[in-house]
């Protein structure tokens, strides 16, 4: 077989190389859009309120303490434990106090002896009345350190003022105990649950006593309705803040100490309060003076769209604007990430939906 010309071989190659080249390459896949979170703005109502947030607690909870010091030797409650008014809860060691209480007899029944003889001495003439006068404060001085070291002795036994449910306690038997030192906090379960909340005094001067609060635990369960018992009539040295107080119904599953949100119907400032709406601070853009700006999410095609709004101020961890119509939906996290115009995946699907103007 006749072996190919050189030429041949070449342009074989050359061929080859072309069609390589000429083959189409694989495009990148384009990358998502940006992720966001948003809220959907609801209509406006005009029974908005003030947003905070408290702890539940008894009206009624007192820390227990011994107002004497001592080593305590007994302590008969736990956490969570029931009690009834008069029920001991701890007691320290009587021994110190019983000492003194047996002193101040002795040196009571001493006084009483010099009085005595001193008054048959006077009857004769042999002592003055001054001495008399002198022997018969002696007595009272004696009789006051008596009952003074009984009451000491009653307090070597703590009891319980109320029936209620111990909360908590701090201290074991065994211990030195100082005068005040709380051992155990009770709650009087006779007192009502109520929710204490510290407020902003300029969200405070417009919350009344009787004003309805719907109240939200913090974990689930039904929302609650109560009303405002309190409200503060001094600000907090450090924080400024009101404390408003609202009293919540019977509900078998409160306990102190739980978390729990509250919204609180409040008179409105000013005419333009109408129109203010809530949104999570972190959706506040480029806020400047009364003016700032927001991500609304364009119904059906995702796109991000800037719009200026009208800020009327902080609320805790909301910003109070107008200017958005009801239905908007308006990016909270991520919103610093994005430009106007351009395509955003909304993540959260449940679209949380939140009052419209629930600033009042």
């Amino acid at each position: 077989m006749t072996p190919a010309p050189p030429t041949l071989l070449i342009s074989a190659l050359a061929g080859l190389m072309v069609a390589a080249c000429a083959r189409p390459e694989l495009k990148p896949e384009a990358p998502l859009p940006p992720a966001v979170e948003a809220v959907r703005i609801g209509a406006a109502s005009p029974d908005g309120g003030v947003l905070a947030t408290g702890r539940i607690e008894r009206r009624r909870e007192m820390d227990l303490s011994f107002r004497i010091p001592g080593v305590m030797t007994r302590m008969s409650v736990e956490a969570g434990d029931r009690v009834r008014a008069g029920q001991t809860v701890a007691t320290l060691d009587p021994t110190g106090v019983v000492a003194s209480e047996q002193r101040a007899a002795a040196d009571l029944e001493r006084v009483r002896r010099d009085l005595a003889r001193d008054q048959t001495l006077f009857d004769k003439g042999f002592v003055s009345k001054a001495r008399l006068d002198d022997r018969a404060s002696a007595v009272k001085t004696a009789q006051a350190a008596l009952n003074a070291s009984a009451f000491d002795r009653r307090w070597a036994t703590l009891v319980s003022p109320v029936s209620g449910v111990v909360l908590e306690r701090t201290r074991q038997s065994g211990e030195v105990i100082q005068p005040g030192q709380v051992i155990v906090r009770i709650a009087d379960e006779a007192s009502p649950f109520v929710l204490r909340t510290p407020t902003p005094d300029r969200d405070a001067s417009r919350i009344q006593v009787g004003a309805r609060a719907q109240v939200r635990l913090d974990g689930a369960g039904p929302d609650l309705v109560g009303r405002v018992t309190r409200v503060g009539q001094s600000a907090g040295a450090r924080t400024g803040a009101v404390e408003i107080e609202i009293e919540l119904p019977p509900v078998p599953d409160l306990r102190s100490g739980q978390i729990a949100n509250a919204l609180i119907e409040a008179r409105m400032a000013d005419a333009a309060a109408d129109a203010l709406t809530r949104l999570p601070a972190e959706a506040i853009l480029e806020a400047q003076g009364q003016r700032a700006s927001v991500f609304l999410v364009t119904p059906g095609t995702a796109i991000a769209r800037r719009r200026s709004v009208a800020f009327a101020g902080f609320e805790g961890d909301y910003a109070l604007v107008s200017g958005l119509p009801a239905g908007s939906e308006v990016i909270t996290a991520g919103a610093g990430f994005v430009s106007d115009g351009e395509k955003v995946r909304v993540v959260d699907p449940a679209r949380l939906s939140i009052p419209g103007a629930s600033a009042k």
